[in-house]
């Protein structure tokens, strides 16, 4: 039972529970969003990102989605490293694909994959983490392999 006096406090909780909510940008899905960030020579470029964690997630990427904004992605998560290859089957936006090994390096970038396309984009070397971008996203703030992307499922 509540008592009276506890009932302030009661929703004083969820209005900031409520107001927390509201902060924590969704991807289409209703998914949560995280920050993340590549560093590349011409600066630190933040990126709001879907978190693609396990294999139905994986497998659905970002099929029959609309086109990204400009600051926002999706976030594969492996649990191995491996050599990886994605393609852009039931995608109808052209992507730019960033494989990342487990430090948070690029390790190569597929730049414009073509929409609705089965072929198999792979990584030339092994990756842990792929970002999927908007097509063109890649060169307009300068990442190479080599530069970090920054996230906390990347080890420093």
């Amino acid at each position: 039972m509540i008592h009276r006096r506890g009932i302030p406090a009661l929703v004083a909780g969820a209005v900031l529970l409520a107001g927390c909510a509201l902060g924590t940008p969704k991807g289409p899905d209703g998914q949560p969003m995280e920050p993340l960030t590549i560093t590349t020579s011409s600066g630190a470029h933040k990126f709001m990102v879907e978190i693609a964690d396990d294999e139905a997630e994986r497998q659905r990427g970002l099929m029959e989605r609309p086109p990204l904004a400009d600051d926002r992605g999706m976030l594969f998560q492996f649990p191995d490293v491996a050599e990886r290859g994605f393609w852009m089957h039931n995608t109808p936006s052209p992507l730019d694909i960033i494989y990342i090994d487990p430090h948070g390096r690029i390790v190569s970038i597929v730049k414009n994959a073509a929409p609705n396309n089965d072929r198999v984009l792979p990584s030339n070397g092994p990756a842990m983490g792929v970002l999927e971008l908007r097509a063109g996203r890649s060169d307009e703030i300068g990442a190479k392999p080599g530069d970090k992307v920054a996230h906390p499922f990347f080890a420093e």
